[in-house]
């Protein structure tokens, strides 16, 4: 991760923000050591909130999956949960919708 931070940051033209989980792979020493590197460069880290499902918009699209568009028929085998995961993100937008600007 930070070889291909350190890469990316010297390619970016302008401020550059990466929004990153608590993951130790993002909070290891060398990470911090080259944070303030990056910030010479304009690439910042922003690091989520340790438990932040609300920030993260894939959390709320498997919630939404989970408990409205998924049927517990669809669950009998695995075939039948393929298709009403692939139904579901196909109606996203169409007959499915998430308002995001609700609190999760």
């Amino acid at each position: 991760m930070a070889d291909f931070l350190d890469k990316f940051s010297l390619t970016i033209r302008k401020d550059t923000f990466i929004v990153l989980d608590n993951a130790k792979v993002h909070r290891s020493k060398y990470m911090k050591e080259m944070r303030k590197i990056w910030e010479k460069r304009g690439l910042f880290l922003f690091f989520l909130p340790p438990y932040s499902p609300h920030l993260n918009i894939a959390e709320t699209l498997w919630r939404m999956l989970k408990g409205q568009w998924i049927q517990p028929a669809d669950y009998v085998s695995t075939d039948n949960l393929f298709y009403a995961v692939n139904r579901g993100l196909a109606g996203l937008g169409k007959s499915h919708f998430i308002n995001f600007s609700k609190r999760a």
